[in-house]
């Protein structure tokens, strides 16, 4: 859904902002390439301290790029497949940091094993989320599936909860619990996800491996 509608939204947004570092020479590359820095160092810097806001508001300066760098390259008429092979692995990247600064914070002073894992859990099982479409759309299948919860919803879950949970350190009490609840929402959604994709895909070769069988026995009929 956030794909969908969210994306479209800032899509139009951020055009003017994308043809202005156009005008000034800058490459749909290199957005790419600030944008994951910036969000690798706002998760990894941020977060294992428990400065959840802070954190936050770094992360989402830069996780746009990811919008702003592709809006470059249609207005550049640039649209590669390197430039979606170098956005697709950084975004794993980006995604690994954010969900590594918050297992370091549950590591350390967090003091919570079971968070701890949980975040581990979200790192990793968005990952393989990823990495089921990748790969079924490698072998040749569609994977057209919707999952409950992929990479934007993933992120705006984490991050909002993330936002508010640092402003207990401005005084707002309890509202610390909305980032384990997150997290939670997270890891249950991923998982329910994953299961949509590998459901779709294991379908979806059954049924192309009938239409090549039908195919094959058309030909020796004839």
């Amino acid at each position: 859904m956030l794909n969908k509608y969210a994306r479209a939204f800032f899509t139009r947004v951020l055009t003017p902002f994308a043809a202005f570092l156009i005008r000034r020479g800058v490459s749909p590359d290199a957005v790419t390439f600030i944008g994951t820095a910036g969000v690798v160092a706002g998760a990894l810097v941020f977060f294992p301290r428990g400065e959840f806001f802070w954190g936050t508001v770094v992360i989402t300066l830069f996780v746009f790029s990811d919008l702003v760098d592709g809006n470059m390259a249609r207005q550049l008429g640039r649209s590669s497949r390197w430039g979606a092979f170098l956005d697709s692995t950084l975004d794993r990247v980006a995604d690994s940091a954010i969900f590594g600064g918050l297992a370091l914070w549950y590591a350390g002073s967090g003091d919570d094993n079971i968070l701890c894992a949980v975040s581990i859990f979200c790192l990793a099982s968005g990952q393989v989320v990823s990495y089921t479409k990748a790969r079924g759309e490698a072998i040749g299948l569609p994977v057209a599936v919707n999952g409950l919860v992929e990479r934007a919803e993933r992120l705006v879950i984490s991050l909002v909860a993330a936002g508010f949970a640092g402003l207990h350190k401005f005084g707002v009490p309890g509202i610390q619990i909305l980032l384990p609840i997150a997290l939670w929402v997270v890891a249950v959604g991923s998982m329910v996800t994953l299961v949509q994709r590998v459901v779709t895909v294991r379908r979806e070769s059954a049924e192309a491996d009938a239409a090549g069988g039908a195919a094959q026995e058309s030909e020796r009929a004839q």
